[in-house]
């Protein structure tokens, strides 16, 4: 028991402190279990088997799959056309947000929810521009949705899967399709209600780094100009002695009406061209002094920087980043993405020191000049998020999408009414069975190629989900998780299973607010279900509780995935999530304990 407990400590530290990735920890940890003593080889393995952990997996193929068809873009679309009436009034910032949010929802009940936040991002930034408004009363509101939605199934949220898979691993049945909908649609009504009736006072008025770019271009770039009796005629940049400037960097040239950033060292420089250096303007005397060059004028400077966003695009930086923890400079940014860094912003401030040297870290925030191409070659990229440029793609396959749609809802009547369907081989018709028919039809019917289907799978996810059932077995093998539900039950006596139930959930959701939500419903399950034993009461209501507490985390961006990535597109500080998150905590921590309550036999 305290070699396991001293383990299952240190995993949480280094989740808490973000020293190495989730499936990187969980890995070592089931090592150390497993050499310990505390589980068997086959139990050890017995996660990566889970038709949970498997299921998580299909579904990753049939929401890329869907993806590739444009349907989410079409939907963003039609739901945020212009919302002007005839008399050229406004409707309230609350009907706008539920207009917004509601499409966000419902697509989050069914697929991964993080590509549907992605693709809403710059649509709504788009969106809340053309109507004079600012993003940052939208975008909180449009990751709290996809939240919401995920929630209400079985599909909404890996988290639910990891749960059910768990369940079914220790003998119990399992969730139903719809079973999370009893207190997941409770808890997004009240959700709504709160945004609708609180949001537009608490949400700020922010900005993000692109829109401020555009409203402030002499914070971000120096501009200068090639004589025609120049030194520097014919030499290339790092003959120039533009390369490790202090202070700013030269990220573009435009020779006429062409662009050729992001500069290479070997580029030669050529009478007329237009230099734009970024970075730190503060160091413009330092550019300025520079033998061969000399500043446009203002008229210039304010046309060249407008034509010059049409090749910017906002990105943010994922958990899984290979960049993360090297400096810009030192990671080769621009020769591994043939794209040049223009502005880094972190927790809704510009990072202001010299960008080679600034350390990445998820959720930062970036402004890459680049290539007519990028979009297209890093829309799906793992290493970050696209939250600008994504309209201007045709869908890969726009004519497969009622295809796709019709796929995503036969697999959604399977998993729900499979059960009443005769048996296979013996085994219930369930979630696993409809994600792999779908996944396959969705392959088989070219949506989705073999290969794109292979690198859609989150393999780090899937690695952590399948440690984190061996991690969660040697807690009850241990009697670590037996002890501490004993103790739950001995705190919360006095209010019986329901106050057992809401420690669970406070735990599970204060877990989830520091760690990955997987990780604390991994860690909590365990407890969860020794509890509900001391108790000798059922098991379900206890194992909603840790899928609610586990998803229902508003209070900070690193809780949530979309949290992470909306943070950064909107420009928000840490303090904005904590300042409307914490009432929509305790909001959904009540009503969700309430609607358990209300639904199940204690």
């Amino acid at each position: 028991m305290i070699y396991t407990t001293i383990v299952i400590a240190a995993l949480l530290l280094l989740l808490i402190f973000d020293v190495a990735s989730s499936d990187t920890v969980f890995g070592a940890a089931l090592i150390l279990l497993l050499f310990g003593g505390i589980i068997s080889p086959e139990e050890a393995l017995a996660g990566f088997s889970n038709k949970g952990m498997v299921t998580v997996g299909l579904l990753f193929i049939v929401s890329q799959g869907v993806e590739n068809t444009g349907i989410f873009q079409n939907i963003a679309g039609r739901f945020l056309h212009d919302t002007h009436d005839g008399e050229g009034s406004t409707r309230s910032i609350a009907r706008l947000m539920m207009t917004m949010m509601a499409p966000v929802t419902v697509l989050s009940s069914f697929l991964n929810n993080t590509p549907i936040v992605t693709i809403f991002t710059p649509v709504v930034k788009r969106w809340t521009s053309a109507q004079g408004l600012p993003a940052g009363k939208f975008l909180i509101p449009l990751s709290y949705a996809a939240i919401f939605g995920g929630a209400c199934t079985l599909i909404g949220t890996s988290t639910n899967l990891v749960v059910h898979g768990m369940m079914l691993q220790h003998g119990e049945q399992g969730f139903a399709f719809f079973e999370l909908a009893k207190v997941g649609v409770p808890v997004a009504v009240a959700g709504y209600l709160y945004l609708a009736l609180l949001g537009p006072r608490l949400l700020p008025d922010t900005r993000d780094p692109f829109t401020k770019m555009g409203e402030a271009p002499k914070e971000y770039f120096i501009e200068m100009t090639v004589p025609a009796d120049s030194p520097l005629i014919g030499k290339t940049i790092e003959q120039a002695g533009m390369r490790n400037m202090h202070g700013v960097y030269l990220t573009d040239i435009e020779r006429g009406d062409l662009h050729l950033g992001p500069v290479t060292p070997d580029r030669r420089i050529a009478a007329g061209d237009r230099l734009f250096f970024a970075g730190r303007t503060d160091s413009i005397a330092d550019v300025v002094a520079m033998n061969g060059l000399k500043p446009v004028d203002e008229e210039t400077f304010y046309r060249d920087t407008r034509d010059m966003r049409r090749h910017l695009v906002e990105v943010v930086v994922s958990e899984n980043s290979p960049a993360v923890g090297h400096t810009i400079r030192d990671y080769g940014f621009r020769s591994v993405y043939n794209a040049a860094v223009v502005a880094v912003s972190r927790g809704g401030e510009r990072v202001n020191t010299r960008l080679g040297d600034v350390r990445i870290r998820p959720g930062d925030t970036m402004v890459l000049l680049t290539k007519p191409n990028f979009v297209r070659r890093y829309r799906f990229s793992r290493d970050f998020y696209l939250v600008s440029g994504l309209t201007e793609i045709a869908p890969r396959a726009r004519r497969r999408g009622p295809f796709a749609a019709a796929t995503v809802v036969g697999m959604i009547l399977l998993a729900a009414f499979g059960g009443l369907l005769p048996e296979i081989g013996g085994h219930r018709i369930d979630m696993f069975y409809a994600a792999a028919a779908a996944a396959l039809i969705l392959v088989g019917g070219k949506t989705i190629g073999a290969t794109a289907a292979r690198e859609a799978i989150r393999w780090d996810v899937l690695i952590t989900i399948g440690a984190a059932f061996g991690v969660s077995r040697a807690m009850v093998n241990s009697g670590v998780a037996p002890l501490v539900g004993q103790g739950l039950v001995d705190l919360m006596a006095p209010f019986g299973a329901l106050g057992a139930i809401a420690a669970v959930y406070v735990v599970t959701s204060v877990f989830t607010a520091i760690i990955t939500n997987n990780a604390a419903a991994a860690i909590m399950f365990p407890i969860a279900l020794s509890t509900s034993q001391s108790l000798g009461s059922a098991g379900l209501p206890f194992f909603v509780a840790v899928a609610m507490g586990a998803s229902a985390s508003f209070a900070t961006p690193i809780g949530y995935q979309t949290n992470l990535i909306v943070q950064g597109a909107g420009g928000y500080r840490f303090r904005d999530f904590v300042k409307v998150g914490l009432p929509m905590n305790a909001l959904a921590a009540v009503v969700g304990i309430v609607a358990i309550a209300l639904w199940y036999v204690l």
